[in-house]
């Protein structure tokens, strides 16, 4: 049963994640804004959730590979942010980013662990 939770947790967690991006995504829609205007607005703030998508296909295949992007993903948005907000939004963004790898990586773990056994 802890396997099963320790297998579906990170992906789930990717999903909600790449979802509560994608909230950000929508203050391109404003009062003047022309419809193509407002779609490339929308293409281009998509960008840190396709990045997590992408990390999440990668895990799904290969968890440490993954693991790895999502810590690179969590430094890549304080390196490139940082100074900008207060901490807390650091928290907001990177903390779920390197939990989700943590994740992979006890699953990847667990994983090696069974089929050593076998």
């Amino acid at each position: 049963m802890i396997l099963r939770v320790l297998f579906w947790m990170p992906r789930i967690l990717s999903m909600m994640f790449a979802l509560f991006l994608s909230l950000f995504a929508l203050d391109v829609f404003e009062p003047g804004v022309s419809f193509w205007n407002a779609m490339l607005g929308l293409l281009i703030h998509l960008i840190p959730v396709y990045t997590v998508i992408i990390a999440l296909v990668v895990a799904w295949r290969w968890e440490w590979i993954g693991a790895l992007f999502f810590f690179a993903l969590a430094v890549l948005y304080l390196v490139l942010a940082w100074g900008r907000f207060p901490w807390s939004v650091y928290l907001i963004i990177s903390g779920p980013l390197v939990l989700i790898g943590v994740l992979f990586l006890l699953n990847w773990s667990h994983t090696n662990k069974l089929q050593a056994r076998q």
